[in-house]
């Protein structure tokens, strides 16, 4: 009795361990990113999964301070940024309110 060859199997593909982002915090958030930096943009590695709002805090940017999030361009509700998982090759930039004279 010869017994038939199992089929292959393929291994469903593993979400990477880590993510690396682009960073940009703008006007007086800049003081705010770690060396080295280039201007106002920093790459950041961070772990698969991390959220916006996970950014903010390990950035301890001050949250009254936090008022226009872009990902790639695209505005992102403050209801959304504790929910929102950046993705590899993301850019994250965040703006401080802006007072007009």
């Amino acid at each position: 009795m010869s017994a038939t060859p199992a089929a292959p199997t393929q291994t469903p593909a593993l979400a990477p361990a880590s993510i690396r982002i682009t960073l940009k915090l703008l006007a007086l958030l800049t003081d705010y990113l770690p060396q080295p930096r280039q201007g106002h943009q920093v790459l950041l590695d961070l772990p698969a999964g991390t959220t916006i709002h996970d950014v903010v805090l390990r950035m301890r940017l001050p949250e009254k301070l936090v008022h226009l999030v872009l990902v790639d361009g695209v505005y992102i509700d403050p209801g959304q940024r504790g929910t929102r998982v950046l993705q590899d090759g993301e850019t994250l930039a965040i703006w401080p309110p802006v007072a007009g004279g």
